[in-house]
């Protein structure tokens, strides 16, 4: 089992490990701990280096995380020094933030699940539960996150039992329950104030540290499922 590092420690750029087991089909590697994330919940894979390899890929096996390097394969039981690309996590640490206060934003003031969501370096879009979306109601919108941006609310980190995670009203903001029946820790992403929800990513200390976000467009992608794109400035 690799020791999750990103989990409680989101900015740590770099660590060191061990060598697990190494996969030759898929040029990967496993490690006893990382801070590189593996993807999840919208949020792309990390990528960076190991000693002088580069890391282009990271996903999740199971209880492991697969490293996939350029170059050779380490040998089982190297030491191995791991360093993530930072601009481009700390990018995406403020869209992923961003995208939690759009989502807290729109559940307090109109109650609309999420439906869907991507994101990218400072960009990413989210589908809502919306019947009407109007170019007037995106502008309010818009207003609203970045008053919690301006805010500066702390976000908290903490990784809880099932059973007692489950107990949090409206947990999951998604309308579909995606946490597999197996999981028995749950962690979760408070925006104090603001939002709480489940969630595997890495996000910022403070919304202060978002930037601006502009809404960029918005799109209806069926009756009741409105498509709302944004960046981060």
């Amino acid at each position: 089992m690799t020791e999750l590092l990103y989990q409680t420690d989101g900015y740590l750029k770099e660590f060191d490990a061990l060598v697990t087991a190494v996969i030759p089909d898929e040029k990967a590697v496993v490690l006893d701990r990382t801070a590189f994330y593996p993807g999840g919940g919208g949020q792309p894979n990390d990528v960076g280096t190991l000693n002088s390899l580069s890391v282009v890929k990271v996903r999740k096996a199971g209880d492991d995380v697969l490293h996939i390097i350029e170059g050779d394969l380490p040998v089982v039981g190297a030491q191995m020094h791991g360093a993530i690309n930072w601009d481009r996590r700390y990018q995406l640490m403020r869209t992923h933030t961003a995208m939690h206060i759009l989502c807290g934003c729109v559940f307090r003031d109109y109650g609309a699940q999420v439906t869907g969501g991507d994101m990218e370096p400072l960009k990413g879009r989210m589908d809502f539960e919306f019947e009407r979306l109007q170019k007037e109601l995106v502008s309010v919108i818009e207003i609203a996150i970045n008053h919690e941006v301006q805010a500066a609310r702390e976000l908290r980190v903490k990784i809880l039992p099932r059973e007692e995670a489950f107990m949090i009203p409206d947990l999951i903001r998604t309308k579909i329950n995606l946490l597999p029946e197996g999981i028995q820790q749950v962690r979760t992403v408070e925006i104090v104030g603001l939002d709480l929800q489940a969630d595997g990513g890495t996000h910022v200390k403070n919304t202060s540290e978002v930037g601006r976000i502009h809404v960029v467009d918005y799109k209806s992608k069926g009756a009741i499922n409105k498509r709302i794109y944004v960046e981060v400035v």
